[in-house]
């Protein structure tokens, strides 16, 4: 998320970070070729180019951890950017172009990419052999929403969910199978956010949907407002919603509920929900959860009512927005990433208080989406015009534990992707 009018204060932010918590790299990458690699490595990485006629990028990683050379493959569908109106005239919003995590997701062989510039959503099977090598499988699918900007994929019951953010705003969803890509979505479940396409933001507007670790349910952040300089409460909260999964008939299968099974809360001490992800193996559906508003925390699900409550509130200071998040298995804690601030958050996933904070020196402006794989982070640093010339991957090594991160690597991706770039996937060997 990202809000232009804080340039000044960003680059006041930024002014401040003075040291490097990454000394030692070249003796780090020496120990790291003659170490074995780890059983189980990262292979490649996907994100969405974003651009005009949209495209997902992939790129190779090398047992070490290490990004290389990767390929560009048109999605067949459009990119976008969500906008800031000022005096009447609407500006792209960069370098956050859609205000929301997931825009992109990797199931088994099958890779989903969001189209919001034409509002429909691609599926493409990679190679095993080559990931980089992605092949479509049909057309791009009309989400009968406007404006999608992220996605959640139920492999267990075949079915792919998207949160749509323009002003046909809410929750559509399709069947999927890997040989022949996508069936048709069903009805809207309206969020009537009333909002415009491309949507005015990057507040009052959809951020992240996923099914829960159980898959029995579709769970959706909904960014709220800002609270007003007067100290005033928002005009419009957000809320978490949960749709059930239900069982079907033999004929159509796990169906998302109607409209009139979704649950909302808005959470006491929540105002602007962002990425999620839930905690592994944790008890009443725990989620790790940020927010633009304060930092992050954690919330929990009930399993009988669905409501949504915060049980973890952790301010994190000097923060700007605060919207990204990503679980390691390797050091089991959290990490989340701040556009407007350079900087890398690690968090206890049982209080959701800091372990580590890193402020990084690498010349980058900010960090956006992020995925854990293996031993490994991976963070992209979208282009910021005057500010950041190219946009990058910033990749962390978390072998050794909590409080142990350490940049190796700030990958210039080139290709032609520019400050729109969007979502990260990881895929393991």
């Amino acid at each position: 998320m990202f809000f232009q009018s804080r340039h000044l204060s960003i680059l006041f932010l930024a002014s401040l970070v003075s040291s490097s918590p990454f000394p030692g790299i070249k003796d780090y990458l020496e120990a790291r070729k003659a170490a074995p690699p780890p059983a189980s490595a990262p292979k490649a990485l996907y994100f969405i180019s974003n651009n005009a006629e949209n495209a997902i990028v992939a790129l190779s990683v090398g047992k070490d951890g290490m990004l290389g050379a990767g390929t560009i493959t048109p999605t067949g569908g459009k990119g976008s950017n969500e906008v800031t109106v000022t005096n009447g005239t609407a500006v792209p919003n960069t370098p956050d172009a859609l205000a929301s995590q997931g825009s992109v997701r990797l199931v088994g062989n099958l890779i989903f990419a969001i189209n919001p510039g034409s509002s429909d959503l691609s599926v493409f099977a990679m190679n095993p052999k080559n990931p980089l090598s992605l092949i479509q499988l049909g057309k791009p699918r009309p989400t009968n929403g406007d404006f999608p900007v992220t996605l959640g994929v139920s492999e267990k019951n075949s079915l792919v969910c998207v949160g749509n953010s323009g002003a046909l705003s809410g929750i559509s969803c399709a069947k999927f199978c890997s040989s022949t890509g996508l069936g048709d979505f069903d009805a809207l479940r309206p969020f009537n956010l009333g909002q415009t396409t491309p949507p005015s933001g990057p507040f009052n507007g959809i951020a992240d949907s996923f099914f829960s670790e159980d898959e029995s349910m579709l769970i959706t952040t909904v960014k709220g407002n800002m609270p007003s300089a007067n100290g005033s409460a928002a005009s419009f909260p957000g809320f978490m919603s949960v749709f059930p999964v239900n069982a079907g008939n033999g004929v159509t299968g796990p169906q998302l509920g109607s409209a009139s099974t979704e649950v909302r809360t808005s959470p006491p001490g929540t105002g602007v929900l962002f990425g999620t992800v839930p905690i592994p193996g944790a008890k009443d559906n725990a989620l790790f959860v940020t927010d633009a508003l304060f930092g992050a925390g954690i919330m929990t699900i009930s399993g009988k009512s669905k409501a949504a409550a915060l049980t973890a509130r952790t301010p994190i200071a000097g923060q700007m927005a605060t919207c990204w998040v990503t679980i390691s298995l390797v050091s089991k804690t959290a990490f989340v990433t701040d556009v407007a601030v350079n900087s890398l958050t690690e968090m206890d996933l049982s209080t959701g208080k800091i372990i580590k904070h890193y402020l990084l020196t690498n010349g980058n402006f900010g960090m956006t989406d992020l995925e854990s794989g293996g031993n490994f982070i991976y963070a992209l640093s979208v282009a910021v015009p005057e500010k950041q010339a190219a946009t990058m991957v910033t990749v962390f090594d978390v072998s050794g534990g909590p409080g142990t991160a350490k940049q190796i690597q700030n990958y210039e991706i080139g290709m032609g992707v520019i400050g729109n770039a969007q979502g990260m996937q990881v895929l393991m060997r």
